[in-house]
């Protein structure tokens, strides 16, 4: 309990919530699910949610991510664009959902667009065939529109992505082996950018297109430091980031505000390890993420606590 105690008034030194400047441009990020394959009502499947420049851009499609999207107001008809980072189911288990409920209730009239690795567009088409009858009835019985069921995928390879209203989405190439391709995100938006690690090892690329963002989040995993090879959860640790491994990354970008999401705690570790594991060698200013966390990205970042 004091060393609980300790980390956090440690940590919480190296927050700031400071009033934005006038005409700043700001990006808001949203924490809609920071949780793993594990089915927790307090962390849900992974996804976040950027808005900026008028823009409501999605990345990832967890479980759970259409029920907190309803508990920040928002409806499926306000989305702009969904960006996955790879095809692992946690990633892409709470798309279905998210289209076929999101496009039935908010009414949505035109199509969505989804980026993704190679094998995305496969997805959603064969998503399409896979709930043919359900649009058709929906369509035709229920009165709501084609075009608002539509998705329009395309498979994207490392670059700009995305341009549009003053926002750019750029995709670069992360370490995820055996997953590959698999990607992180950066979105600049003005003079400011945010980047989401995805699911990665340690990656010198993720740092190079990451380099002086505002806010960077960022995987992490804690785990046992020695586990038999056949140990399933040896598995897990080696193709995600420690804290370790994440201080390193941290020290290297020099964002303004780190945070963990995608937060995976094997064999019972803790968060306040996890933070005192990165602690150890990164002093900068970082964040426990926690589902329907935001922070306000501008000449300085805002974090607003989730409301449940």
């Amino acid at each position: 309990m004091i060393r609980s105690f300790i980390i956090a008034v440690f940590i919480s030194a190296c927050f700031f919530s400071v009033a934005q400047s006038n005409g700043d441009r700001i990006i808001k990020v949203t924490l809609l699910g920071t949780g793993t394959p594990q089915p927790i009502m307090d962390r849900f499947g992974p996804s976040i949610l950027v808005q900026d420049g008028g823009k409501a851009l999605l990345f990832d499609a967890g479980r759970g991510c259409l029920q907190r999207l309803r508990q920040l107001k928002l409806e499926y008809d306000t989305l702009d664009a969904i960006f996955f980072t790879h095809l692992h189911s946690d990633h892409i288990v709470g798309l279905p959902d998210l289209w076929l409920t999101g496009s039935l209730i908010s009414g949505r009239g035109i199509p969505l667009d989804v980026f993704g690795p190679e094998g995305t567009k496969n997805m959603t088409d064969y998503l399409a065939k896979a709930y043919g009858y359900d649009i058709k009835i929906r369509t035709q019985g229920d009165k709501t529109t084609a075009e608002g069921f539509r998705l329009m995928t395309t498979d994207i390879k490392e670059g700009i992505v995305y341009e549009k209203a003053g926002v750019k989405v750029t995709a670069f190439l992360v370490d995820h082996f055996p997953v590959a391709p698999a990607f992180g995100y950066k979105i600049t938006y003005g003079e400011h950018s945010v980047v989401l690690s995805g699911d990665t090892r340690y990656s010198e690329n993720l740092i190079k297109f990451a380099k002086g963002t505002d806010l960077l989040v960022h995987e992490v995993a804690v785990g046992p430091d020695s586990l038999s090879k056949n140990d399933l959860k040896n598995s897990i640790l080696s193709h995600h980031t420690t804290p370790e491994q994440a201080a390193m990354v941290f020290n290297a970008v020099k964002p303004k505000l780190a945070v963990y999401s995608h937060i995976i705690r094997l064999n019972g570790h803790t968060t306040d390890e996890l933070l005192l594991r990165t602690r150890l060698t990164y002093t900068g200013a970082l964040q426990l993420g926690e589902d329907l966390m935001s922070f306000r990205v501008g000449d300085a970042i805002a974090i607003e606590n989730p409301q449940k």
